[in-house]
């Protein structure tokens, strides 16, 4: 992998985990584009270092949101900041159950299907045009939303579909202040990633013989970085009912992986 493969993929992960237009349709996209055979070699171990770098970003801006969620689950006492823990806890379980039951066909799909990204990213657009239109509520997230929000995130495990898209329509849909929304977004996928992250070093599948420090470094400061921009930009993007744009992004780029994919 060159340095500036590793810039660029950084780039688009830092973005795209945030901004709802889905940050492994985008990868799997980009893939196909570079055509890189180095890159392929080095994949896992290049998306852990991608995702650690954006959950990490998230760590930093809602850290301290994270104390408090934290302190909730010690305290032992039913008050919000423990309610709010549970819930983050409710909206992981589909997520975790779909990884560990059916990894090796959820694996199958990260293989060059510009077909499937192209179609989902149509789904993500709708969802997403969808939500723009919601009325404005200023309702909490419930024990009930929590599971609803976390089946959407389940379902956004497939390429194309945007993981912070799908959760925070599907919330805005639901009746849920929008900021709310998009704070419980990002804050219920943290333990997600990290677990992921674990799970995959532990696996003995990653090789780093041929890795480059230097270019891994870089995909992390790239993705580091853009993922503070774009997640502060987001918040305030939802707030201010402009999803509609994503949308027709996703559109757009969706409609050309299907032609694409076609000509391939």
């Amino acid at each position: 992998m060159s340095f500036l493969e590793a810039i660029i993929l950084g780039i688009i992960q830092g973005l795209t985990e945030f901004l709802p237009v889905s940050s492994s349709g985008h990868l799997e996209l980009t893939k196909a584009v570079l055509n890189s055979q180095a890159l392929a070699k080095e994949s896992l171990l290049f998306t852990i270092v991608l995702h650690g770098a954006t959950a990490l970003s998230t760590v930093v801006i809602f850290w301290k949101e994270i104390k408090e969620i934290l302190f909730g689950l010690v305290q032992f006492k039913w008050n919000e900041a423990s309610q709010y823990s549970v819930k983050i806890i409710l909206s992981m379980i589909p997520a975790v159950f779909i990884g560990l039951y059916f990894e090796e066909e959820i694996n199958q799909l990260f293989n060059g299907q510009i077909l499937l990204v192209g179609t989902m990213l149509l789904i993500t657009g709708l969802l997403l045009f969808l939500a723009d239109k919601a009325q404005r509520t200023e309702q909490k997230v419930s024990i009930l939303h929590s599971l609803i929000i976390g089946l959407a995130q389940a379902i956004a495990i497939l390429p194309g579909i945007s993981r912070s898209g799908a959760t925070i329509s599907t919330s805005v849909l639901l009746g849920i202040d929008r900021e709310k929304a998009a704070r419980f977004s990002f804050l219920m996928v943290i333990p997600l990633i990290f677990g992921k992250i674990a799970k995959d070093l532990m696996s003995g599948e990653i090789t780093t013989e041929s890795t480059q420090l230097f270019p891994l470094l870089a995909g992390f400061i790239a993705a580091f970085f853009t993922g503070l921009l774009a997640c502060k930009w987001m918040i305030r993007l939802v707030k201010n009912s402009q999803l509609k744009y994503f949308a027709y992004y996703c559109f757009t780029v969706g409609v050309m992986a299907i032609i694409a994919s076609e000509m391939i």
